[in-house]
């Protein structure tokens, strides 16, 4: 997974995997995801990132098990 943000543009660009983009859904005019052939998640894209998001406060957890799924 890759994430980037483009400040000139002030866009947030997530890459899950790089899957060949075969479709794009908007789930609203600044928010799309780009699915491949097996309509798999490839990425999502958003427009006007920072009014989204802070984007300031990026963080990044990764646990090697979680509980609620455990269950």
């Amino acid at each position: 997974m890759k994430i980037t943000y483009f400040k000139d543009t002030d866009t947030l660009l997530v890459n899950f995997n790089g899957n060949q983009i075969t479709e794009t859904r908007y789930f609203t005019e600044d928010v799309a995801v780009e699915l491949d052939p097996k309509v798999n998640l490839v990425s999502m894209t958003i427009a006007h990132a920072s009014l989204r998001a802070n984007m300031s406060e990026f963080s990044f957890n990764q646990f090697a098990q979680h509980k609620r799924w455990l269950q």
